[in-house]
């Protein structure tokens, strides 16, 4: 197994992860396959400096066969903000709600939470998940090419299937699967040694598409965060979701609001995830897919109880 260094690693014949430890807010993975005179990459990075010094660990695979499309497996900023940084030729390709969802969250809205005085609690915070980036002048770029359910891509004579699995983490969940090598990058549906977080509360059809990438029988597994695993990391997930999918309904059967129910979820063998104050997040979402007159709160709020539940535990 690849050890969890940053940097570019080759994961299969023409396949290489670039990781970025310690997988946390905004430390995500990506992609890159390289078939005959070009190549794929899956996903850009949170800001410009970033995803350029991935570009540049990549450009002797790339000098010789150029990266021609691209995937952005879900709309979050930390797999989409580098895209403007990729040649105008590349296509790239996401799912038709990963287009939608894209603008939803722009880099100029993280960038005044991260800078305004939100109170003694929730400023600390939004700088400890997003205080390390630059986004002063990223641009959003959006997909060439959108998709619903499946589409293969030839790569220089290799097959790359893109596959459509949310909603899950989000509305537009894809992943990348390369049948001749058995490396799947599962994009933000597989967080591994951290916490999930899932913004469309779809956990069950989240638990769904992890028994799926499991029936493929994945040999090398890159995670949108996290070090590189096998199918034991996507059961690992799975498990997870399972838990708190089972406490959530518990919850809101027995009629207890949403935060009280994510402030009193037992984590069990979970509790030692990194960022284990996303239970909020999920929690919240959870309980709009299954009881839709739950009240709406916006994300700030919701970054507001993650701050503060961090804050009481630690």
């Amino acid at each position: 197994m690849v050890d969890y260094i940053k940097g570019l690693h080759e994961v299969a014949d023409g396949v290489w992860a670039w990781l970025a430890p310690d997988g946390s807010w905004g430390y995500s993975n990506a992609g890159l396959v390289r078939g005959e005179g070009e190549s794929f990459l899956v996903d850009t990075l949170f800001d410009y400096s970033l995803t350029d010094e991935m570009l540049a660990a990549m450009a002797p695979v790339t000098a010789g066969a150029p990266i021609v499309a691209a995937l952005n497996t879900h709309a979050n900023g930390d797999h989409t903000f580098g895209n403007a940084r990729l040649a105008s030729s590349v296509k790239i390709h996401a799912t038709t709600h990963t287009g939608h969802e894209m603008h939803d969250i722009p880099p100029q809205l993280i960038k005044q939470l991260v800078e305004d005085d939100l109170g003694p609690v929730l400023s600390p915070y939004m700088k400890h998940c997003f205080g390390a980036f630059d986004f002063e002048g990223v641009e959003l770029r959006d997909p060439d090419v959108t998709f619903d359910d499946e589409l293969t891509v030839d790569v220089g004579s290799r097959t790359v299937r893109l596959i459509e699995l949310a909603p899950a983490h989000t509305d537009g969940d894809s992943v990348a699967f390369l049948p001749d090598s058995g490396v799947l990058f599962g994009g933000d549906l597989l967080f591994i040694g951290g916490t999930p977080i899932s913004w469309s509360g779809a956990v069950d059809n989240w638990i769904a598409a992890c028994d799926r990438m499991i029936s493929w029988d994945p040999q090398v597994v890159v995670p949108g965060h996290g070090p590189i695993t096998g199918a034991e990391g996507i059961a690992d997930v799975r498990d997870y979701l399972s838990h708190i999918l089972s406490h959530a309904s518990a919850s809101l059967a027995a009629g207890k609001p949403w935060l009280e129910a994510a402030n009193r979820i037992e984590l069990g063998p979970f509790a030692t995830l990194d960022d284990s104050e996303r239970i909020v997040v999920s929690t919240y979402q959870m309980y709009r897919r299954l009881e839709p007159s739950t009240p709406e709160t916006d994300v700030v709020t919701l970054f507001r109880h993650m701050a503060e539940w961090r804050a009481e535990r630690n």
